[in-house]
C-alpha cells in the first residue's frame, strides 16, 4: 500500500500545554494506524501561558516535526497588556486605559491575531518541507486563526489540498475572547480572511453539530464548494488506565467526608463561576450545615474577575481550593478521584453551540458531571450519562438544588459506578479513523479495500 502523508499546521503543539494541543497530538498518534503518516509544522518558541511535557509520549518517533520561530514577544509581555488585570484606583484606571489602547493598536495591525508574526518563518519552513517530501493534504487547525491563513497560503503555493479544522468558531472567539473586542474594520478584514480560507478548502471540520451547521452557512456565503463535517474532540483511553492505589485522592487538608467537585480548565468570561458561587451562597443561607461537606477544587488559569467571584465564598463553610495550571497527568488524577466534575459555559449568544473539550475527559473519568451551561450541544452528549446534573446558568435555585442533591447523595454513600457509560464513540482512536476516512475522500487516496470497508457501514445505515 502506498504511503499517504498529511501535514498539520498547528501553532499549539507539545511542549505547549492546555487542552488546545490535544486534538492534533492525538491525531498524530493514531492516524498511522489508518494508513496516514504525519508531519507537523509548529512554532519553535511558542508565546503561550503554559507548557506540558506529558504529551510528548504520544508523538511517534517517525512523525516529522518542523518548528519555525515566531516574532511574537514572550507571553509575559503579552500578559502585561492583557485585559485580565484586577487592580483598582485612579492609577489603575490610567493603566487600564493605556493597556486598552495598546491592545486596540495590536489587534488592528496584527490581523487576525498576534500569531500572524509566526508566518514569515513558518511559510519558509512549510514550503521547504513540502518540497522535500510529498504530502497528500494539509490540515490547518485554529485557533489561532492565522494558522488557517497559513494553511491556505501553503496550499495555494504547493497545490496540496487543504482541510480547515475549527477547534473553536472564529466569530464566537472574536466576540468573547478577553483581549480581542475587534473593531468594525477588524471584523471586515477578518471576514474576508475567513472567506478566502474557506474558498481554498476542500473540507472544513467543526467540533460540534451546531458549529458544523454554522460553518456550512459560512461556506455558502464565501462561495466555497468545501464540505463540512463534524469530528468531536474526545478522550484517549490510554490516558485513563485502570484505577490503582496510585490514584488515591489528593489531600488538601480539608478532611475526607466532603463532596469534592473539581473544575479543570480556565475560568474566564465564557466559563464563568459566578452562577455556582450564587448557588453556594443560597445553600449557605438555606442549609448552612451542608456546606461543611462541600469542597470546590479549581485547577487552571483564572482571570482577575473570576478570582473576585471566588472571593465571595470566603467566610463560608465551603472549602475552596485554587490550584494553578497542572500537567495533564495530574489533571486526570484530579478528575478521577473527585466525586464530581464541573463544566461551565456562559449563557450568551451562540454559546449553546460550544462543547468544552474537557467534557470528553470528564466522561472518561466516569464520575458524575455537573453541567452549568445553556441547553444545546453539550447537554445533548452528556444528558444520558450516569449522575449528570444539567443546570441553566440563570437558574440559581436549580443549581443550588442540584448541589444539595449531590452532597446528600455523597453523605448517603450512593454509588453510580455500576451504571453503563456509553462513550465509545468519543474515543480518540475512533475519531482519528473518521478523519482518515475524510482525508481519503478529499484526496481520492482510498484503496479499493478501504473503499469497500467504508461502504459496508454506509450500506448498513441506508438499509435500516
Amino acid at each position: 500500500m502506498s504511503t499517504k502523508r498529511v501535514l498539520f499546521v498547528a501553532y499549539l503543539f507539545p511542549p505547549s500545554g492546555g487542552v488546545g494541543v490535544q486534538r492534533v497530538t492525538k491525531w498524530v498518534k493514531f492516524l498511522p494506524t489508518f494508513g496516514w503518516e504525519c508531519s507537523v509544522l509548529t512554532v519553535a518558541n511558542p508565546s503561550v501561558p503554559h507548557s506540558d511535557d506529558s504529551f510528548g509520549r504520544d508523538i511517534l518517533a517517525e512523525t516529522i516535526i518542523r518548528r519555525a520561530r515566531t516574532l511574537e514577544p514572550g507571553y509575559a509581555v503579552k500578559n502585561l497588556v492583557s485585559a485580565s488585570g484586577g487592580t483598582t484606583g485612579k492609577r489603575a484606571t490610567v493603566k487600564r486605559w493605556i493597556k486598552s489602547r495598546l491592545r486596540g493598536i495590536v489587534n488592528t495591525v496584527l490581523q487576525p491575531d498576534t500569531q500572524v508574526l509566526w508566518h514569515p518563518a513558518a511559510k519558509t519552513a512549510g514550503m521547504q518541507l513540502l518540497r522535500e517530501m510529498h504530502h497528500d493534504v494539509i490540515v490547518a487547525t485554529g485557533p489561532p486563526f492565522s494558522s488557517l491563513l497559513l494553511g491556505a497560503e501553503l496550499s495555494r503555493r504547493s497545490q496540496v489540498p487543504l482541510v480547515l479544522d475549527y477547534r473553536d468558531e472564529w466569530g464566537i472567539s472574536n466576540a468573547y475572547w478577553e483581549n480581542k473586542a475587534p473593531s468594525r474594520l477588524s471584523q471586515s478584514i477578518q471576514r474576508r480572511q475567513q472567506q478566502r480560507c474557506l474558498r481554498k478548502a476542500r473540507a472544513v471540520l467543526g467540533t460540534t453539530p451546531s458549529t458544523t451547521d454554522n460553518l456550512r452557512g459560512l461556506i455558502g456565503e464565501a462561495g466555497s464548494t468545501a464540505r463540512a463535517e463534524c469530528i468531536y474532540n474526545g478522550f484517549d483511553s490510554d490516558d485513563f488506565p485502570l484505577v490503582t492505589t496510585a490514584d488515591r485522592r489528593m489531600d488538601y487538608g480539608h478532611g475526607v467526608n466532603k463532596f469534592r467537585l473539581a473544575c479543570v480548565g480556565t475560568l474566564w468570561n465564557l466559563n464563568p463561576i459566578g452562577p455556582v458561587v450564587d448557588a453556594v451562597l443560597k445553600l449557605q443561607a438555606d442549609s448552612p450545615a451542608l456546606l461543611d461537606h462541600l469542597e470546590l477544587v479549581f485547577a487552571g488559569r483564572r482571570t482577575a474577575l473570576q478570582e473576585t467571584e471566588l472571593d465571595r465564598l470566603n467566610g463560608t463553610a465551603c472549602q475552596v481550593v485554587r490550584l494553578p495550571f497542572i500537567p495533564h497527568d495530574e489533571a486526570i488524577r484530579l478528575m478521577r478521584t473527585s466525586d464530581g466534575n464541573l463544566l461551565l459555559n456562559a449563557d450568551l449568544p451562540d454559546t449553546q453551540r460550544i462543547i468544552n473539550a474537557k467534557a470528553f475527559e470528564y466522561m472518561a473519568a466516569r464520575k458524575p458531571i455537573f453541567v452549568v451551561a445553556p441547553p444545546g450541544d453539550l447537554w445533548d452528549i452528556v444528558s444520558d450519562l450516569p449522575g449528570t446534573m444539567l443546570c441553566p446558568p440563570r437558574e440559581i435555585g436549580g443549581i443550588a438544588k442540584a448541589l444539595r442533591r449531590r452532597i446528600e447523595s455523597h453523605l448517603a454513600d450512593t454509588v453510580l459506578d455500576h451504571e453503563p457509560w456509553d462513550i465509545a464513540r468519543f474515543e480518540r482512536r475512533q475519531l482519528a479513523g473518521q478523519l482518515a476516512v475524510l482525508l481519503d475522500d478529499v484526496t481520492g487516496k482510498a484503496t479499493l479495500a478501504e473503499q469497500l470497508e467504508h461502504a459496508v457501514p454506509a450500506l448498513a445505515m441506508t438499509t435500516r
